[in-house]
């Protein structure tokens, strides 16, 4: 995901939530300071619908990247698929439903009868080529490998890593990972493949998304059995762990920070560490399952989430969160006895570091992502967590920068975030049933200096109309809209509710 610096008004009402109606075109701008990545263009159960894509960001001329530019970058969207409509899907928000297959780039496993097309990826022998992979599925972490070929990891999610040689690569809902791979074996094509992880299949390989990496003229296709992966049940094969054995095994986990590579800006990313900080927050999150009155629900410390009818930024900017979310009503270091539905809403701290440990008491893995910042990833382990883990089980030499992490069944995992970007950040799981049963909140970082520039208010553009005036119940957003005519709209908060005026 694009981390918004200053943009939470655009996020929640300008962008990501955006209605486009038919026949009409919407320009985004903004300022980009990451360089991978992956953007849903549609949010919840729709995203099954394929509603998704890349966006590359590449580094500023002045920073040099950490690996000599390569012939060709591919773009790589992997996920799991369901034949049946996502509406239907929806309807019981996947209780009941199975992923059919896997798709590359929307396309079928090569081979499978049942595919119009599959993908394929043309390389010259002796050439390097960055392939930038990114799951986009609904439901299954998987793992990646191209038949014969090792990979070298480079980067993840905006954040250069230690480069570390790979036979095969776990890649978690919402994952983004970027890898080079030379094309230095026979001129012909080899398998490049997905399998599911933590599916328990007989043929794990039955179901994998399928393409082919084709050398220029080859005349030998790719056939019989794919490359066999890794246990997908084996934790020790995907998780990060400190030790640095863990890096000569050839596992994808211990994705590390290149102190010394550039950032976003000259500086190098080690400059930006979490050796020396003050913890202001913590919050410990536990990620279950519940039935609320027989029906099944995720819950984060045995709260579900419940949609307002009322977005929570315009609650939060004009009437305070009145009959809209109560601040700080539910706990974030331990769960509730019994399970309940709720907006949950936390405080956090304003240029304060917090701590956040995600509890999975699931049976299967969870993804874990926070709008609007990168975290560092400090630390993972299996059963409770505890304040010790801090000096036992934590990396504060070269945590990776991410957006999303990865939290094993019955495990957990820390993050430090530095809050510096106000707004009303939404933490969710990236697993799509579990966000669309409720596995989410919201952390409202405020800032009480009033100066706009700190999180840019919007212009009254025709997709804030609509949000607005759904709100309000009140208005047509088609007459009431932004436009040459008007020099500003201002929203005047009065004892009553929210006037418009024109000035």
């Amino acid at each position: 995901m694009v981390a918004l610096s200053r943009s939470m008004w655009w996020l929640v009402c300008c962008m990501a939530l955006c209605t486009v109606v038919v026949g009409e075109e919407i320009l985004l701008k903004w300022h980009v300071k990451i360089n991978n990545g992956i953007t849903p263009v549609s949010q919840d159960q729709p995203r099954a619908g394929g509603g998704f894509g890349p966006i590359q960001i590449n580094n500023m001329i002045a920073i040099d990247v950490p690996f000599p530019k390569p012939e060709q970058e591919f773009d790589l969207l992997i996920g799991d698929w369901y034949r049946q409509s996502f509406k239907d899907v929806r309807a019981t928000g996947g209780v009941g439903y199975f992923p059919d297959s896997m798709l590359i780039n929307g396309k079928g496993p090569y081979l499978d009868p049942l595919s119009k097309a599959h993908e394929s990826f043309n390389v010259s022998k002796g050439k390097t080529y960055r392939f930038r992979i990114s799951n986009v599925g609904n439901l299954w972490s998987i793992n990646f490998r191209i038949q014969n070929h090792t990979m070298l990891l480079v980067e993840t999610e905006g954040s250069y890593t230690n480069q570390v040689s790979l036979d095969s690569l776990d890649v978690h809902v919402g994952q983004s990972y970027s890898v080079l791979v030379t094309a230095d074996q026979n001129a012909e094509d080899y398998y490049i493949v997905a399998t599911p992880k933590w599916v328990n299949m007989t043929k794990p390989n039955a179901i994998a998304a399928v393409g082919v990496l084709h050398y220029d003229n080859s005349n030998t296709t790719a056939s019989g059995p794919l490359p066999n992966g890794p246990d997908p049940f084996d934790i020790g094969f995907s998780s990060i762990k400190l030790d640095p054995s863990i890096v000569k095994r050839k596992v994808a986990g211990p994705s590390r920070w290149n102190l010394t590579a550039g950032a976003s800006r000259p500086n190098p990313q080690g400059t930006f560490n979490v050796s020396n900080v003050t913890l202001s927050q913590t919050f410990v999150l536990h990620g279950s399952f519940a039935l609320i009155n027989g029906s099944p629900r995720y819950t984060v410390n045995n709260v579900t989430y419940t949609t307002p009818s009322t977005p929570l930024k315009l609650a939060d900017q004009f009437l305070n969160g009145s009959g809209v979310y109560e601040l700080d009503a539910f706990p974030v270091h331990s769960s509730l006895p019994d399970p309940v539905k709720g907006t949950f809403v936390v405080s956090g701290i304003h240029k304060g570091w917090l701590e956040i440990v995600f509890r999975n008491d699931l049976d299967r893995v969870d993804s874990w992502h926070l709008d609007g910042f990168g975290f560092f990833v400090v630390g993972f382990g299996l059963g409770e967590w505890t304040p010790e883990a801090r000096s036992t089980a934590y990396n504060f030499y070269d945590p990776i920068v991410r957006s999303t992490v990865q939290v094993y069944p019955g495990g957990w995992s820390a993050v430090y975030v530095y809050l510096d970007n106000p707004g009303m950040w939404n933490l969710r799981s990236q697993n799509l049933q579990h966000w669309y049963l409720g596995q989410e909140l919201y952390i409202r970082v405020n800032d009480p200096d009033p100066n706009p520039a700190k999180e840019h208010p919007p212009q009254i553009t025709s997709c804030f109309a609509v949000v607005y005036c759904n709100w309000m119940h009140s208005c047509d957003p088609v007459k009431w809209r932004y436009h040459s005519g008007f020099n500003r709209i201002f929203l005047n908060v009065n004892k009553i509710g929210v006037s418009i005026s024109r000035k």
